[in-house]
């Protein structure tokens, strides 16, 4: 996720630009530039790190004068976050500046033909191969908006692109496909940006495009095509945000703006995952089929909710693969003298690749031989770096403390990794894959279904705001989702709550039941029969001992429905996906309650993003 502006009137162009990106560099800040359109061509500046390096170089170096430009704030996925691999790129000619948010599937094969076509191509990212493309339609087609739009019918993957051309100054081009872009509309100005944040302070008339078109804005004029170049129809509508608010697109916090990004963060994690050859791949994946197959057993390690999403990967693992998978915390591991040789396979998740803890633990990993995979958020920090391969989880900045679509997104990054190992193995056939895949694809509509229904949450949390103590309870899979909800309420609303396997209630858990504690039970999807037939013993063993039950059950089935006091509907999904949609309703809970008592949800007392520390 990169934040993208566009401006094309009679202010300062780097003046509107840089505003846009401070307001949008929640998108990504591990480079920021800009790329202007002057008398003398296109003038550029980009800088790695935060956008005050960026704001550094144009004190030291200021850009000519224009009125036309476009900008770029880069959370990194294709190529390390540095300098070079900063946006805009431009073509050899400097003609063409390109800035892009999303992942091109097929740049590879792109960048193949540019090659030997005779482009040089000076960064590792996927973007400058649009810069380089678009540069050589241009021989045949010499105008750019066709050009352009040529381009993109050739691209395959997520994308918004915003383009600038020295040769037709006052003009600025952008598409979308799976990916926002958002067009401003002004008195003589016009604007592109990834959301209304980037220019809130001029204008208050937007225009969302729509899938696979084309915008072409100058001073005065908007013009939307789809890829073929056919007119569209645009709909205006007006902002009611004002500028603070605007940066967390029209939500009280970063973390529910979060919450409401997962859709799209499961699907950018799923992006450009089936190569060429129809087989599941994965990012850098620098063990060869063959180690993979000398592996034996695979123990992830991981802390907090990053170690909810762990348990989650075990049952995955082994059920899709039958290799033997124990999940430990990272702060444990290595002082209990584990087992480890070259067949073990050691899975680190750490949402920002830099938790102190994991890295230690991977570093004891790897001095015993083991291997070592890490799932991770952040594209050249620590963790992956020391890594014998990585899947990155490509689901952009998280602002807020407690993790929402970082958790979600790791949950997805290991269904793929038990996906490939069952591929490599031989444990499943190809079309057994693709099946999964596909039902993998269809959650981030199921996701999206659950946060359509928000205000039930909303009016439970307002309900049960008085109660000091929460139980969840879990079965399967629904467990580590018990154990992540009772995390969040504690994070955020600073309520006691636990987690537990439903089963080990009558094991000690149960005592502490008593009239009106609220008791919140993820009920296992009908195909796990013999599983429903105990959470249905253990609601009624609470709510006996007058507990409030609130069930998580899936559209359809009303087996709990007698013995519940309330019920959140969940769409149906298969067994082993059923985190990616139970979770959701747990994160809302936890913001809303938090939210009703008073407290900072995005910055919860005595907490840290990432723990630096052992």
């Amino acid at each position: 996720m990169c934040g993208i502006v566009g401006y094309v009137g009679s202010r300062p162009a780097v003046d509107v630009i840089m505003g846009g990106l401070r307001r949008l560099e929640y998108r990504g800040y591990d480079s920021g530039g800009v790329a202007l359109v002057t008398a003398d061509g296109i003038a550029s500046a980009k800088k790695a790190g935060k956008l005050v390096n960026l704001d550094d170089v144009l004190q030291e170096s200021p850009l000519p004068a224009s009125t036309t430009g476009i900008g770029h704030t880069r959370w990194a996925t294709h190529g390390a976050p540095n300098d070079v691999n900063a946006h805009p790129h431009l073509d050899a000619s400097e003609r063409i500046a390109v800035v892009h948010n999303g992942i091109i599937e097929n740049f590879a094969t792109l960048r193949d033909e540019l090659e030997d076509a005779g482009y040089d191509f000076v960064s590792e990212t996927d973007s400058e191969t649009v810069a380089h493309l678009l540069h050589h339609e241009l021989q045949t087609t010499p105008d750019v908006t066709e050009a352009f739009r040529a381009v993109c019918r050739r691209l395959e993957g997520a994308f918004t692109l915003v383009v600038a051309d020295a040769q037709t100054p006052g003009r600025v081009l952008g598409a979308r496909r799976n990916s926002p872009l958002v067009v401003g509309r002004g008195e003589g100005e016009n604007f592109l940006g990834s959301d209304v944040a980037a220019f809130i302070e001029y204008t208050h008339t937007a225009i969302e495009l729509g899938q696979d078109q084309v915008v072409e804005i100058t001073a005065d004029a908007v013009v939307v095509t789809d890829f073929d170049g056919q007119p569209v129809s645009t709909k205006e509508y007006t902002v009611d945000w004002d500028v603070s608010a605007a940066e967390k697109g029209g939500y009280d916090w970063f973390m529910l703006k979060e919450i409401h990004e997962q859709p799209q963060a499961i699907a950018d994690t799923l992006l450009g995952r089936i190569g060429t050859d129809g087989r599941l791949q994965l990012d850098e994946m620098r063990l060869s089929d063959g180690e993979l197959r000398e592996v034996d057993k695979i123990i992830v390690i991981a802390c907090g909710t990053s170690y909810y999403a762990g348990m989650v990967a075990k049952y995955a693992i082994e059920h899709w693969t039958r290799i033997p998978c124990e999940v430990e915390l990272a702060s444990e591991f290595r002082y209990r003298d584990p087992i480890l040789d070259h067949t073990t396979l050691v899975v680190s998740i750490s949402q920002s690749g830099e938790t102190m803890d994991t890295l230690m633990a991977i570093r004891y990993a790897r001095e015993q031989r083991a291997r070592v995979l890490s799932i991770c958020n952040t594209n050249g920090s620590t963790i992956p770096r020391e890594s014998d391969a990585v899947i990155y989880t490509h689901a952009g900045p998280e602002i807020a403390v407690a993790s929402t679509k970082g958790f979600l997104s790791q949950v997805v990054a290991c269904y793929l990794l038990a996906l490939y190992f069952a591929q490599v193995k031989g444990a499943k056939y190809g079309d057994e894959i693709q099946l999964i895949l596909d039902e993998l694809g269809r959650t981030p509509q199921a996701v999206q279904q659950v946060l359509d229904n928000a205000d039930q949450i909303r009016k439970l949390a307002d309900r049960l705001s008085s109660n000091r103590s929460i139980m969840f309870l879990g079965r399967h899979v629904g467990y580590p989702v018990a154990l992540e909800g009772a995390l969040k309420l504690k994070e955020l609303a600073y309520v006691h709550a636990e987690g537990f396997a439903a089963g080990e209630l009558k094991h000690g858990p149960i005592a502490v039941i008593e009239d009106g504690v609220p008791v919140f039970v993820v009920v296992p999807p009908r195909a796990r029969d013999q599983l429903q037939e105990k959470i249905v013993s253990n609601i009624q063993e609470v709510r006996a001992r007058g507990a409030r039950t609130i069930a998580l059950v899936e559209e359809g089935d009303d087996t709990v429905v007698p013995y519940s006091d309330e019920v959140i509907r969940l769409p149906r999904v298969p067994t082993l996906l059923q985190p990616l949609v139970a979770t959701v309703p747990l994160q809302l809970f936890a913001c809303e309650l938090a939210t009703q008592l008073g407290h900072d949800v995005d910055q919860p007392r005595n907490l840290a993003k990432s723990v630096t520390v052992e």
